[in-house]
């Protein structure tokens, strides 16, 4: 009996052991991001271009033997929320987390990434930055874990003026009016930096409360008063909403230089009065060759890719790729390779290569500069008008070197 039971004990193991070799470790994606609250459109927009490439590495066969996982955690627009938010996907076995709304959470997000990697060695968490734009992300916060797949004030900012100052639409005289916090602020400094090579006078600047604003009014007063020839903003979300608003009920005959007037309703708020308004961006549909990329999103999730999503989808995909020269044989899922395997990609978007630059994990990428036409061959809002690509920024002439501030401590290799 006891030989029986012996026999039994060990058959029930090998068992155990065959299933385990047979289920291997999936990769987990946590999407942290603001799917509540003022920022609920843009953090919605961000989370189904993450979930569209995910659902594109698992039609390739996922990774690691099994398919990725993808978990969505809600801030509700804060960075206390963004914490406890980062603990439960912690807890929840999360690898990497992606993140876009807001530079102030993606700052809480990058702290507590890093401070978990270096209480956790061997459990790394990976965070890959799709929309926090502040200098001090890829500066003193760099970190070895912390992917940016989107631009900078700088790049934004310094693409509009060449391209405005190229079109003859950049005029002799600036105003800068941006939301008082590290973005904002990096691009009030990046118009007043560009001033030389542009050729204006910054003639006023404004920052002010993040979100809190209600009525724009008086700020377009304050604008119409100096006199401008040209505005240039960082604001999203319902900033740049009401600031777009209030401009078109006033009349304002100003231009808009801006970082993210492609975000759904502002072509509407402003009406007729953002025709010729500009844009910097990372990616726009009408800026590519071919329509493969839109279609193919919009045979996925019902519309083509607007505001955030083309360039967080080709980040996935950019990801994919990386995944894709690393075999983990079904074993533990090791997040520092991943992120080795990351650094060394080059995905060819439809309108030019991203590559990662390993000193600061900035993303080196083209920058597109728009402009509002009627008649677009893609529509915003609802409207007859969209965005006419005015020119492509290459990677190499949009990129700006190292952050002395930047002091990466990589992984031992």
């Amino acid at each position: 009996m006891k030989r029986i039971a012996t026999t039994t004990i060990a058959a029930a193991g090998a068992l155990v052991a065959a299933a385990s070799a047979g289920h291997a470790e999936p990769l987990k994606i946590g999407i942290i991001e603001s799917l509540s609250g003022s920022q609920t459109s843009t953090g919605r927009l961000y989370a189904t271009a993450v979930e569209y490439g995910v659902d594109k590495i698992n039609e390739a066969g996922g990774f690691n033997g099994e398919p990725v996982q993808v978990t969505e955690y809600d801030n509700a627009g804060g960075a206390p929320e963004a914490a406890d938010k980062f603990r439960q996907a912690v807890a929840d076995g999360v690898d990497i987390i992606f993140q876009g709304a807001s530079s102030a959470i993606a700052g809480q997000l990058t702290e507590d990434v890093r401070k978990h990697n270096i209480r956790n060695p061997g459990k790394e968490v990976m965070f890959i930055n799709l929309g926090g734009e502040a200098m001090e992300l890829t500066g003193e916060k760099c970190q070895f874990y912390h992917f940016r797949f989107t631009t900078t004030a700088p790049m934004r900012v310094n693409a509009l003026v060449n391209a405005m100052k190229e079109a003859g639409d950049l005029g002799t005289k600036a105003y800068a009016i941006n939301q008082n916090y590290s973005w904002g602020q990096d691009v009030q400094a990046a118009v007043e930096a560009a001033a030389g090579e542009g050729g204006y006078e910054v003639v006023d600047e404004v920052l002010h409360d993040v979100n809190k604003i209600q009525d724009f009014a008086p700020f377009v007063a304050r604008i119409k008063a100096a006199a401008p020839d040209t505005v240039f903003t960082g604001n999203w979300s319902n900033d740049l909403l009401l600031l777009m608003k209030a401009a078109g009920d006033a009349g304002l005959d100003v231009t808009f230089a801006t970082a993210f007037l492609d975000q759904p309703g502002n072509i509407a708020n402003a009406g007729k009065t953002a025709l010729g308004h500009y844009i910097a961006n990372n990616y726009d549909n009408a800026a590519s060759e071919s329509d493969a990329f839109p279609q193919a999103y919009k045979q996925a999730t019902g519309h083509v890719p607007i505001f955030v999503e083309g360039h967080s989808a080709f980040a996935l995909a950019q990801l994919q790729q990386a995944l894709g020269t690393l075999d983990l044989g079904g074993g533990d899922i090791d997040v520092t390779k991943i992120a080795l395997a990351l650094e060394d990609t080059t995905y060819e978007t439809p309108v030019g290569p991203v590559t990662v630059r390993k000193e600061d994990h900035q993303t080196i990428r083209p920058v597109v500069v728009s402009k509002v036409v009627e008649n677009a061959k893609y529509p915003a809002d609802d409207t007859d008008m969209g965005f006419e690509t005015v020119k492509i920024v290459p990677a190499e002439e949009a990129i700006y070197p190292v952050q002395e501030s930047c002091d990466m401590q990589r992984p031992e290799e």
